[in-house]
């Protein structure tokens, strides 16, 4: 075998560690922002004029930034797998999580742009000042049933997000085997 291909990967590159960290920020500004602005009153004048045009427009952004991340992935021939010191269950589940992440990242933002576009009281999605097509009807029962799967998997989302960073800081602190330490390859 040629020695190249027995070289172990054990960081990501640097564009797609840059691109996780610039994900986490946002993921994590638009779960705080979600959720602080659905717990306003209608009333509140900023809801609809300032949180939920930003909401959007950085949802949008977010969304864009995974496909980027996804391209890059497929394009980059070597990425770093899980470590062999891991369980097989742990192996397994990280595969099965990061997977799911992905679809959820990929899903959640969909789900949002699927609500505005159908709801008759709104007036589409803002991406920072630019009016995107909506390429749904309007339709109220439609709407609700994208504001139930947006709600619900977007804290999907953040449960996941919790067990990924506990994961990442079990193998970090816990883990006997410093080869376990799988946030290194994002630092």
């Amino acid at each position: 075998m040629n020695p190249v291909n027995q070289t172990i990967i054990d960081r990501y590159p640097t564009s797609l560690r840059m691109l996780h960290w610039v994900r986490a920020v946002l993921i994590a500004g638009l779960l705080l922002a979600g959720w602080h602005m659905t717990g306003l009153d209608d009333e509140v004048a900023s809801k609809y004029e300032l949180y939920y045009p930003w909401h959007k427009s950085f949802g949008v952004l977010a969304f864009l930034v995974v496909l980027v991340q996804i391209a890059l992935r497929v394009k980059t021939a070597r990425l770093p797998q899980p470590p062999e010191t891991l369980a097989r269950y742990e192996r397994v589940s990280s595969r099965l999580a990061h997977r799911t992440l992905y679809a959820l990242l990929l899903i959640v933002p969909l789900m949002g742009y699927s609500m505005s576009s159908t709801y008759t009281m709104s007036d589409g999605v803002f991406f920072f000042g630019v009016n995107l097509p909506e390429l749904l009807g309007k339709n109220d029962d439609w709407f609700v049933v994208f504001q139930w799967l947006h709600k619900v998997l977007a804290y999907t989302l953040l449960g996941l997000i919790l067990v990924h960073v506990a994961g990442a800081l079990k193998h970090r602190f816990y883990d006997r085997d410093p080869r376990n330490d799988v946030l290194r390859r994002m630092l």
